[in-house]
């Protein structure tokens, strides 16, 4: 089954995302706003309960909450046509990202870690030229903390679903 690891921002900061996914994300149905902390991959439900799950609460236990900012829109041009909030990159993000990368856990990273929350992801070039030339523009000023990530599997249907919910800082 195919899993990964997500932080769900707050209400605020999803109803901004869904503003603009709701029209140029296809995947819009398939999972709220997120910060993406580890790509999918692939485990059975052994390695699930009996590895991962006591990893993650170890790094959940020793990670206190923190806050980031997102005060703009960028995108992965040339690589691909999407469009994201940008996260202020802090200390803190990062190591929880390395964390979740290391251990028990799978070490497979496609793209350095960019933190993110995609709101247009697919466009054909003149449609992201179009989008991206208006978005670019505009100055948001968003904060919000991060005080728990989750665990998520993947439907048969492609979307996916929350697995488990890790609080961070809590023993």
């Amino acid at each position: 089954m195919k899993y990964g690891i997500a932080v769900f921002p707050s209400k605020k900061v999803q109803d901004v995302a869904n503003s603009y996914r709701k029209r140029y994300d296809p995947h819009y149905a398939l999972i709220p706003p997120h910060i993406t902390m580890k790509e999918a991959f692939e485990a059975d439900e052994e390695e699930i309960e009996n590895k991962i799950i006591p990893e993650l609460s170890e790094i959940a236990k020793n990670t206190q909450p923190f806050s980031y900012g997102v005060y703009k829109v960028s995108s992965f041009s040339p690589v691909t046509n999407t469009i994201y909030l940008k996260i202020e990159p802090s200390e803190e993000i990062f190591e929880l990202n390395d964390k979740l990368h290391a251990g028990e856990l799978p070490d497979e990273k496609d793209f350095s870690f960019v933190p993110h929350i995609t709101i247009a992801q697919k466009l054909s070039d003149e449609e992201f030229s179009d989008v991206y030339g208006s978005l670019r523009m505009l100055k948001f000023d968003l904060n919000d903390k991060v005080d728990r990530f989750q665990l998520l599997y993947q439907l048969e249907n492609g979307a996916w679903s929350v697995y488990e919910t890790f609080r961070l800082g809590k023993g």
